[in-house]
């Protein structure tokens, strides 16, 4: 009798011990869900690509796109609004896992976060108030001229480092230096074509569109923690994925038909098409 309590005692013992270790080894429902959700940071303030509905919610291209991936690749993904200047720290202190916000791919972005192969090609113009005689990006390097730009954008850097000759007014967002060009207050906005184009088309009474090229085609990108080699390999496959299933050609029609057929009809390289 002695030796049958041993023994179950034992066996009790060697059970408990057993599913203690399968405790410590294994994720709560809590820790997987975790793991499985995406912290995808936006500046919610660049029609039609990032920006909010009616309600308040995000909507927009790059809404689009993050959902897609996270059918795609498994995860719940959270949209976070945040300031452009916040986008990338967010990165650096885990606030964020990834960066969809029509962000340049650039060598100095580079050494602080990691990108995913570009999705959008995407070229400079000029938004010009239409009684400041601009017809060229030379024009808006003249004393005298005044250029807005949006802080941290490529347009931004085009300016500092092309235009020494112009006052550079920068601003905090897209909208403001809209308003500056369209009440006489700046000759010349610089930002991606597709932008300028929409704003062109919002005051053409007060502004006009200036498409001659003046540099390398920019591509945008998805921006990961440095070292997060994992998200990166699931997003490029996604990305081409997405790309030769017709996603990219399902947003050009959801949000960008008028100008994909005006772009066609300009001779312009479409913003989606890497053929």
């Amino acid at each position: 009798m002695k030796l049958r309590k041993k023994m179950a005692a034992l066996l009790l013992g060697t059970a408990m011990g057993l599913v203690a270790l399968a405790g410590c080894g294994s994720k709560t429902g809590t820790e997987e869900a975790k793991d499985k959700t995406l912290v995808v940071a936006m500046e919610l303030a660049y029609p039609p690509f990032e920006t909010k509905d009616n309600d308040g919610n995000p909507t927009g291209i790059s809404v689009d796109m993050a959902k897609a991936f996270g059918e795609y690749a498994g995860y719940e993904i959270v949209i976070e609004n945040m300031a452009w200047d916040g986008l990338i720290p967010s990165l650096q202190t885990g606030k964020a896992d990834m960066i969809i916000s029509s962000m340049t791919i650039t060598d100095a972005r580079k050494e602080t976060v990691d990108f995913s192969d570009p999705y959008a090609n995407a070229c400079l113009a000029i938004l010009a108030n239409k009684t400041s005689g601009i017809g060229s990006i030379e024009d808006l390097n003249q004393a005298g001229k005044k250029v807005a730009v949006k802080t941290g954008s490529t347009g931004y850097i085009y300016a500092q480092n092309n235009l020494p000759n112009a006052e550079i007014i920068v601003l905090p967002d897209e909208s403001a230096c809209v308003t500056e060009v369209s009440q006489g207050k700046a000759d010349g906005f610089l930002y991606d074509q597709l932008t300028i184009y929409r704003n062109w088309k919002d005051h053409e009474d007060t502004t006009q569109a200036v498409f001659i090229p003046f540099q390398d085609v920019e591509q945008w990108g998805i921006a990961v923690q440095k070292g997060n080699s994992q998200l990166l390999d699931e997003l490029n496959s996604f990305i081409a994925s997405y790309r030769e299933e017709g996603g990219f050609d399902q947003l050009s029609e959801k949000y960008l038909s008028e100008e994909k057929k005006t772009f066609a009809e300009w001779g312009f390289t479409w913003f989606f098409d890497f053929d």
